[in-house]
């Protein structure tokens, strides 16, 4: 089944952001590689596909898991997590209709 996963970031977390940025993008990598990434990004903070010193509100991945246990315990491991980025995390089923 696919999975919502949503990180929010806490505030002024934008160097901790990038200092973990790589080992994020490895395991969404991997993801993409088995064919179970839907969908991720970030969120961009201002109204900009730049968005600076502003930096981002948060991430949104969409992947396939075998349940929703194992979304959560992927996204508990997340290196954003470990680095404090994420003040929250939400993880819930989603029905991918379109397209």
């Amino acid at each position: 089944m696919w999975y919502a996963i949503e990180g929010r970031d806490a505030a002024g977390v934008l160097d901790r952001r990038v200092a973990a940025r790589a080992a994020h993008l490895a395991r969404l990598q991997a993801l993409r590689d088995e064919g179970r990434l839907l969908v991720a990004g970030p969120c961009p903070a201002v109204d900009a596909e730049d968005p600076g010193p502003a930096g981002f509100s948060g991430s949104i991945v969409i992947a396939r898991f075998d349940s929703l246990e194992d979304a959560r315990a992927w996204a508990d491991a997340d290196p954003y997590v470990g680095a404090g980025v994420y003040a929250s995390v939400e993880v819930r089923p989603f029905r991918k209709v379109l397209p």
